[in-house]
C-alpha cells in the first residue's frame, strides 16, 4: 500500500512541480541601484526598470564597493550605476549608465541582459517622443541614453559553468542518500540485520560503518567532477578549494541524514528509492538547479527555503565562479550547516530507537 501511494502522489507532485517552477521566465531579479544623479531623470529610468517587472529593485547602495559585496553574495543579481552628470548628459543627447549582471547563472544572465538592454532602448525611445512632442521639430536620429552592459564572473555566459557546479549538490545528494537508505534496507530484507544488532557493536557504530563509504564515495565524486569540469570543460576554481570540499562534506551529512530516515520508514529498497526520490523532486525543481527562482510563484520562494540543495548550490557556485570568502556566504553555510544537523539528529535517534 505504501509503494502504490508513492507512485500515485509522484506523478501529481511532478505536474504540480513543472507547472509552477519549469520556467526560464525573467522575473523579479533583485535588482541594486547606484544613483549617484539623484534627479527626476534618473527616477524616471529606475520607474522604467521598475514597471517592466523583469526587475525588483531590492537595494539601494552608495558605492561600487557595496555593488561587489552585494552581487558576490548573491543577494543581487544584477546592478546599474547611474553617474552624477546623468541629468545633464541626457539633455545633451549623450548619456550613459552602466548595468552589471552576475552571469554565474548563465541562462538568467543572457535573458536579463536582453531585458535590460530592450528596457533602456524603450526609454530611450520615450524620451525622443517626449522632446518630439514638446518641439514640433524633428530631431536627430541617435538615441539620448545607452546602457552598456557588463556580465560579471562568467562574461561567455557559459551554461556548463552554471550546470556543474549543481551537478556536484546533485551527485552528493543523490549517492548520499539512495545508497545509505539501500544499503540499510538490503541488511534487513536479507536478515543479516538482526545478526549485527546481537553483535557487541553498538547502535551508533553500526551506522558509522553504514555511512563511512558513502562519505568516502562522495568525497571523491565531487574531486571527479571538479577536475573534469575544470580540465575538460573549462569551469574556473577560483575560490579556496579546501573551502570548498569541507563545505561539501556538510552537505553530504544532509544526503545521509535522510538516507538513514528512509531506512526506517521503508521495508524494501523500492520503497528506500521511492522515498528518496519524493524528496529529490522538490530539490531538483525548487533549488534553482534548472530553473530561476526569482521567476516562481511567492508560495513555492517559501517552500524552497526547506530544500536543503538550495544553500549549497549558492554557496558552490559562489566559491566556485565568484571566488568569495566564507563571510559572503556566511548565511547560506549556517543555514546548510543547521539543517545538516537537524536532519541527521533525526535520523540517528529514528534508526537507534528501530535498532532497540
Amino acid at each position: 500500500p505504501r509503494t502504490l501511494v508513492m507512485i500515485l502522489i509522484i506523478p501529481v507532485i511532478q505536474l504540480f512541480l513543472l507547472g509552477y517552477s519549469a520556467t526560464s521566465d525573467v522575473r523579479n531579479i533583485p535588482l541594486a541601484v547606484m544613483d549617484q544623479s539623484r534627479s527626476p531623470e534618473s527616477r524616471a529610468l529606475l520607474d522604467s526598470y521598475r514597471a517592466a517587472d523583469y526587475f525588483r529593485i531590492a537595494y539601494t547602495v552608495d558605492s561600487e564597493s557595496q555593488v561587489g559585496e552585494l552581487i558576490g553574495s548573491g543577494k543581487a543579481r544584477a546592478a546599474v550605476i547611474i553617474p552624477p552628470d546623468y541629468a545633464q548628459r541626457l539633455a545633451d543627447g549623450n548619456a550613459q549608465v552602466a548595468f552589471i549582471l552576475d552571469g554565474s547563472d548563465a541562462t538568467s544572465a543572457s535573458n536579463a541582459l536582453s531585458a535590460a538592454q530592450l528596457i533602456g532602448q524603450a526609454h530611450s525611445i520615450n524620451l525622443l517622443t517626449e522632446r518630439f512632442a514638446r518641439t514640433g521639430m524633428n530631431l536627430k536620429v541617435k538615441q539620448p541614453l545607452e546602457v552598456r552592459t557588463t556580465v560579471w564572473y562568467n562574461p561567455d555566459m557559459v551554461s556548463a559553468h552554471f550546470m556543474i557546479p549543481g551537478v556536484i549538490g546533485m551527485i552528493l545528494f543523490a549517492i548520499a542518500g539512495i545508497l545509505t537508505a539501500t544499503s540499510v534496507v538490503r541488511e534487513r530484507e536479507r536478515g543479516t540485520i538482526e545478526q549485527l544488532i546481537v553483535t557487541p557493536i553498538r547502535p551508533w557504530e553500526l551506522i558509522v560503518g553504514k555511512v563511512s563509504p558513502y562519505i568516502i564515495l562522495g568525497f571523491l565524486d565531487t574531486l571527479e567532477v571538479l577536475a573534469i569540469g575544470h580540465w575538460w570543460f573549462g569551469m574556473p576554481i577560483r575560490g579556496d578549494l579546501g573551502l570548498i570540499l569541507l563545505l561539501s562534506v556538510v552537505f553530504l551529512s544532509t544526503g545521509l541524514g535522510l538516507g538513514l530516515f528512509a531506512s526506517t520508514v521503508a521495508n524494501t529498497q523500492q520503497e528506500a528509492m521511492l522515498t528518496v526520490f519524493m524528496t529529490m523532486l522538490p530539490s531538483i525543481f525548487l533549488s534553482g538547479f534548472f530553473f530561476p527562482l526569482e521567476a516562481m510563484p511567492t508560495i513555492l520562494r517559501w517552500v524552497s527555503y526547506l530544500v536543503p540543495l538550495r544553500y549549497f548550490l549558492v554557496i558552490i557556485r559562489s566559491l566556485l565562479l565568484k571566488g568569495v570568502g566564507l563571510d559572503m556566504i556566511q548565511t547560506d553555510v549556517l543555514a546548510m550547516t543547521l539543517f545538516a544537523i537537524g536532519i541527521m539528529t533525526l535520523a540517528v535517534m529514528r534508526f537507534h530507537k528501530r535498532l532497540d
